[in-house]
């Protein structure tokens, strides 16, 4: 239906299976980073204090390198495997889940709620769970649905660069690498996985924006 590439192989075959791997490292990544960040977080903004200016120098450390240097210089250390990759888009994901949580874990610990529940007696742990987190989940879930598109994105361009997956397995990103050579002959190599990433960024950038809207209790319907 895509025709073939270079070596016969069938592109729509490839791509619908560089769905899966972009999907899963991504989401992986998505996860661990989330639950990374979420948790630091959480710390830095109920307890504040040195800890909390520890984790955050930290994170602006982090966010004074470009991650797709950072990614680069890591996976040409680490060597390609998605384990590696999705170690290396963990690192570089958790900094936004940290600061948003970071922020609303402030608001939310000067609540009334929040200091009723100190003075019956709940312990951090407590109020931590049952009175705090849940009141962050709706900002985590959006911030991770445009994260999924990103590290989409940071996949797809490690694996145009060569790096993070090996050459065997078919990526969107290699894809791209391999049309690149035969645009002028065989345009449909490039273009099928150019496509695939569009539609599949642009639809989750889409659902994001409707689960923005649908939790901000600001918007009327």
């Amino acid at each position: 239906m895509l025709g073939t590439d270079s070596f016969g192989r069938d592109v729509l075959s490839r791509v619908v299976y560089g769905t899966h791997v972009s999907l899963l490292v991504a989401g992986a990544a998505v996860l661990a980073g989330g639950g990374l960040g979420v948790a630091l977080g959480t710390v830095a903004g109920f307890y504040g204090g040195r800890l909390d200016d520890v984790l955050m120098r930290l994170a602006d450390i982090q966010l004074a390198f470009p991650f797709i240097l950072l990614a680069i210089s890591l996976l040409t250390v680490l060597g390609p495997g998605i384990g590696n990759l999705v170690l290396v888009l963990t690192l570089g994901n958790w900094v936004t889940f940290a600061r948003v949580t970071r922020g609303q874990v402030l608001a939310l610990r000067a609540r009334e709620f929040v200091q009723a529940a100190r003075a019956l007696g709940a312990g951090d742990a407590r109020i931590i769970a049952r009175a705090i987190l849940p009141n962050v989940v709706a900002a985590v879930i959006v911030v991770g649905s445009f994260s999924l598109a990103e590290l989409i994105i940071a996949q797809a361009a490690l694996s145009f660069l060569g790096l993070g997956l090996p050459p065997t397995i078919p990526t969107w990103g290699g894809m791209l690498a391999e049309g690149r050579e035969y645009v002028l002959q065989s345009w449909w190599m490039g273009t099928s996985p150019g496509l695939a990433i569009m539609i599949t960024v642009r639809g989750i950038n889409a659902v994001g924006d409707w689960v923005r809207d649908y939790l901000d209790p600001r918007i009327d319907d």
